[in-house]
């Protein structure tokens, strides 16, 4: 790292104008490709998509997703002459627009009215599921069907294509959560250079991957939340690596009697070299997104690890230059010195106070942290309706609607996809009908559409509860469990439970199958370079324990308030199950952020451990040195991500809200009193490792000697 180190410092002017050149041509890069995304979401040897995959084949025209258009009558009735020729005008225009397969009137079916007249749907059904829909398509169905609205007439659209239109953006939150962090960060330094360089970097490295993330929208199938994820990940560990980095190089620039090349040599040997680690290990944590093994998490994870890598090379390249060239302009006022020693002299009574106490502290951290946990033990994993969304958007008009006019549950239909027997098919349908009808939780059931040959048929089945409700979630097992198989077995069809819906279900049946698994692969991985790296069997285990303790908390708090209802008036949520994929990516995120301060944290304890033996005094030392900075870090993505929780979109509540919790626990309850006491109680067992092991195991240190004796000269 010092050779890295001193390159960079030699070449400062040419490394800053090779990142601004990189940055230029990213950017414009991404503009000329254009992402293309694709939200397909397919899981093989799933019920559902079975289903679809013989919807396809037997008629396309069914294959793929199928919406409402819902129309509303203020006036009276739909049987209205005017209205009616209005609404037969739009579906007509809406029937030729690409990527539609077929329309059906609510005149045509007497069930597609509501009983006072005054509420009635189209079908439209497009020829691909809604997450493979061009956003294009769906964009101008939902225009020509508004261009019906008038002073008697209400029009608004609803489904997963329509609902894809409605997907959030990071955008504001991002601007917001940049401005928020701008303030935390000057507050910290006192300073407004210091507090710009690790925003700066960050930016930089998240621009100039933009580029690659556009490149690879064409080489892989890329859902459209994989750049702002990778925007979300990219922007909180390109801060705290910058962050670390300017916080070590303030010190040392202190140390080394004002020497600006010394200090920003010991900075990178020290905070530069634990940075790389950290990197390393939030790479590991995103790609093993591919252990769940659902195709719309390769293209996330490898845009989310395109973007930590280029976040980590500013860090490791730019942020030296930079710091040289602002050179002691980031040392602190005099003022700030002071309130620096009065902030360490704090520190060192809190954890005077931790070390003399170090069982009763960890317990009530412990219990505190299972007491936030528990909750999580009854996280139902599931897609949450339009119901959630904002009352203004169409989606939700089109959703109470439906649901005033017909039931919850035709925001929920079902698709029977059936391969009929060779005779009997007729008689065959006619049963599964009549069985499913009478199953309970069932609405309605419309009549078998037969494909072209006929030997296949679509039947459309209508629950009585909403989209997210558990209820609809056990009508899909009960369908499959106990209606369908008795009917399979005395015809002989093939009878498969799809649609959206199903997907759902079985998506989230696939995700809880692989989390363990996926848990199991990130955390045993990075527990490997842990130990490699500290020699020591027990930070590996303590890292892990911590870090699902803390990932548990906030499960729970989810939980607690988006299923419990618990506080939601104060977030403005309303009460939902949890998405499949929110423990997935939050887990992914939160280990990662949480092991670059673990990281940061045990490097500078076990670097005073080394240089002195006395590991009590280490755990004071390393502690106060970094929990400054690591406060400072923590409080960064506390805001970042309330601002995301702040915001009027669903999943970005969700997301904010496990974000900004597993963090802020992390730095204030774990950092803070479970790490140091643990480390109490452990003692010099902590630093312990069998001999067997230690020659076995290959070395990989990420500490160096300060060696800043030779003089550097600018070339650039």
């Amino acid at each position: 790292m010092q050779g890295l180190a001193r390159w960079s410092l030699l070449h400062r002017r040419t490394v800053v104008v090779c990142w601004s050149v990189l940055l230029v041509f990213s950017v414009g890069a991404a503009h000329g490709l254009k992402n293309q995304f694709v939200n397909n979401l397919t899981l093989p040897g799933t019920d559902a998509q079975r289903a679809t995959d013989l919807l396809k084949s037997s008629f396309p025209a069914l294959a793929g997703d199928s919406d409402h258009i819902v129309f509303h009558s203020r006036t009276g009735s739909l049987a209205n002459p005017m209205i009616r020729d209005r609404v037969t005008t739009t579906l007509r225009l809406v029937s030729r627009l690409p990527h539609v397969t077929r329309v059906d009137s609510p005149y045509a079916d007497p069930r597609a009215i509501s009983r006072d007249g005054a509420i009635g749907f189209a079908t439209v059904s497009f020829d691909e599921r809604g997450d493979a829909l061009p956003s294009s398509a769906v964009e101008r169905v939902i225009a020509t069907a508004e261009r019906a609205r008038s002073a008697a007439l209400d029009v608004e659209l609803g489904g997963s294509a329509i609902e894809t239109t409605q997907r959030p953006t990071l955008g504001a939150a991002t601007l917001i959560g940049i401005g928020a962090a701008m303030i935390v960060l000057f507050l910290s330094f006192g300073s407004l250079p210091a507090a710009s360089l690790p925003i700066l970097t960050a930016l930089f490295g998240l621009g100039s991957s933009t580029g690659l993330i556009a490149a690879l929208t064409h080489v892989l199938n890329t859902p459209d939340f994989a750049s702002e994820l990778a925007i979300l990940i990219g922007l909180g560990v390109g801060v705290d690596y910058a962050l670390f980095v300017v916080t070590r190089y303030r010190e040392a620039l202190v140390e080394n009697g004002g020497d600006v090349d010394a200090a920003v040599i010991v900075a990178m040997s020290t905070a530069g070299r634990s940075v790389a680690f950290a990197g390393a290990i939030v790479v590991i944590a995103v790609l093993g997104l591919f252990v769940v093994g659902v195709d719309l998490f390769y293209g996330v994870a490898l845009a989310t690890s395109l973007a930590v890598l280029l976040v980590l090379l500013a860090s490791l390249t730019l942020l030296p230059a930079l710091l040289s060239l602002v050179g002691r302009r980031l040392a602190g006022r005099r003022r700030q010195r002071k309130d620096t020693v009065s902030a360490v002299g704090g520190w060192t009574q809190w954890l005077g106070l931790i070390q003399r106490r170090p069982a009763p502290a960890a317990l009530a951290a412990v219990a505190l942290l299972l007491v936030l946990a528990a909750p999580a033990l009854a996280l139902r994993l599931a897609a949450s309706d339009a119901s959630n969304d904002l009352k203004s958007t169409t989606t939700r008009q089109a959703y109470d609607l439906l649901s005033r006019g017909f039931g919850a549950g035709f925001n929920a239909p079902l698709t029977l996809a059936v391969r009929t027997p060779a005779t009997g098919s007729r008689a065959a349908l006619g049963r599964l009908a009549s069985a499913v009808e009478a199953t309970p939780g069932v609405a309605s059931v419309s009549d078998p559409i037969l494909s072209p040959a006929g030997h296949a048929a679509a039947v459309i089945v209508y629950p009585t509860s909403s989209p997210q409700s558990t209820q609809t979630y056990d009508l899909v097992e009960r369908l499959r469990g106990e209606t369908i198989p008795p009917i399979v077995a005395a015809t002989g069809a093939t009878v498969l439970v799809g649609g959206f819906t199903a997907s759902q279900v079985d998506f989230a049946h696939v995700i809880s199958s692989k989390l363990p698994l996926f848990i199991a692969v990130v955390i045993g991985l990075s527990a490997i370079l842990l130990l490699l790296v500290f020699r020591s069997l027990l930070i590996p285990l303590q890292a892990a324990v911590m870090n699902l303790l803390s990932i548990g908390a906030a499960l729970g708090v989810v939980q607690t308030v988006f299923e419990r209802g618990w506080g939601a008036g104060l977030l403005g949520v309303s009460r939902s199950p949890i998405e499949a994929f929110i423990p997935v990516i939050v887990f992914a995120i939160v280990f990662g952020l949480s092991m670059d301060y673990e990281v940061f944290l045990v490097s500078r304890i076990h670097e005073v451990w080394t240089r002195h033996g006395d590991h009590a005094h280490a755990v004071r030392e390393g502690l106060t040195r970094t929990s400054r900075v690591i406060t400072a870090a923590a409080a960064v993505m506390v805001v970042v991500f309330s601002s995301f929780a702040a915001s009027d979109n669903h999943i970005l509540k969700l997301f904010g809200l496990a974000l900004a919790t597993a963090v802020f626990l992390d730095a204030v309850v774990i950092r803070t009193v479970l790490l140091p006491a643990t480390l109490q109680l452990l003692g010099r067992r902590t630093w312990t490792l069998p001999r067997w092991a230690d020659r076995l195991l290959p070395r990989l240190s990420i500490e160096a000697p300060h060696d800043t004796s030779e003089p550097l000269r600018d070339v650039a």
